[in-house]
C-alpha cells in the first residue's frame, strides 16, 4: 500500500468498552515517506491505573485538562480522511477508535493492514512478534516504547522492511482488508443517576475518581451497585 495512516494507542485498559483512550499518535505516510503526524493526549474523566502509568508513564497531571475524546476523535477522522489504517495489533486500536467515533455518532468503516498478522506468518520463526521484539530485529530504534506516537512511527518502518523482504512472495498478505468490528452507542448518564451518585459519594464521604458527566449510563449503574454493595443505600 503507498498510502495510509498508522496509528497506535495508549489507553486505560483493555477493554474497548469500558476503558479510556488517553493517547492517540498517528502518522500520514506516502510511497514510505513520513508525510504528517497526528498526536494528541486525551483526558480520560478518570484516575489512570498505576499499572498503566508504569507501563506508559503517562500521568493523571499529562492529561489533567486536555481535550476530551469527543473532540480528539473527530480530530483523528479528519486528519485520516478515508485512507486504510496500519497497526500493531491494528484490531486493538480499531476497536478503541470505533466505540469513540459510534459513541458521536460518526461512522467510522476502514480497511487496514496489521503488522503482527504480517509477521506471523513471514518471521514465524521468531520467538516473539511484539513490536519491540521485532524492531530489535531489524535494528529499528525505538527510544520511547508504548507511547503511541512513537509506536506508531516504529510500526510503519517495520511494515516498510517487511514489504520489501516479503511483499514479491505474498503481495496480498500486505494490502489492506476490510476491518471488523461491531460497536454500540453507549448512553449518557442520565440527570437522575448523576443526583443519586452524588448523594451517595456525599453520605458515604467517598472521593470520587471519575468525571461524573463523562460516564455512560451502564458505567454510572456499575459505579452505584458497587457502593451500595460496599457501603448500603442511603437511609432517609
Amino acid at each position: 500500500m503507498n498510502e495510509y495512516i498508522v496509528v497506535d494507542l495508549e489507553t486505560t485498559g483493555l477493554a474497548p468498552k469500558t476503558d479510556r483512550i488517553l493517547e492517540i499518535g498517528a502518522w500520514k505516510v506516502k510511497n514510505g515517506e513520513f508525510v504528517q503526524s497526528f498526536h494528541r493526549m486525551v483526558d480520560p474523566g478518570i484516575k489512570i491505573p498505576e499499572r498503566i502509568t508504569e507501563i506508559t508513564g503517562i500521568t493523571d497531571s499529562m492529561v489533567h485538562g486536555q481535550p476530551k475524546i469527543d473532540t480528539v476523535i473527530r480530530e483523528f477522522m479528519e486528519f485520516s480522511g478515508n485512507l486504510p489504517l496500519l497497526g500493531h495489533n491494528l484490531m486493538f486500536d480499531y476497536a478503541f477508535l470505533k466505540h469513540a467515533a459510534v459513541n458521536q455518532k460518526i461512522s467510522f468503516e476502514r480497511e487496514g493492514m496489521d503488522t503482527l498478522k504480517i509477521s506471523r506468518k513471514v518471521l514465524s520463526e521468531l520467538p516473539s512478534r511484539r513490536l519491540g521484539a521485532l524492531c530489535a530485529y531489524y535494528h529499528i530504534p525505538q527510544e520511547r516504547a508504548h507511547r503511541a506516537d512513537e509506536d506508531a512511527y516504529v510500526t510503519a518502518l517495520l511494515y516498510e522492511k517487511m514489504k520489501s523482504e516479503f511483499e514479491s512472495n505474498d503481495p496480498e498478505l500486505f494490502a489492506p482488508g476490510q476491518l471488523q468490528y461491531k460497536a454500540k452507542k453507549q448512553a449518557p448518564i442520565t440527570n437522575a443517576q448523576k443526583g443519586y451518585l452524588k448523594d451517595l459519594l456525599k453520605y458515604h464521604k467517598i472521593k470520587c475518581d471519575v468525571q461524573i458527566d463523562s460516564l455512560s449510563k451502564s458505567e454510572a449503574s456499575r459505579i452505584i451497585d458497587g457502593i451500595i454493595l460496599q457501603h448500603g443505600k442511603i437511609i432517609r
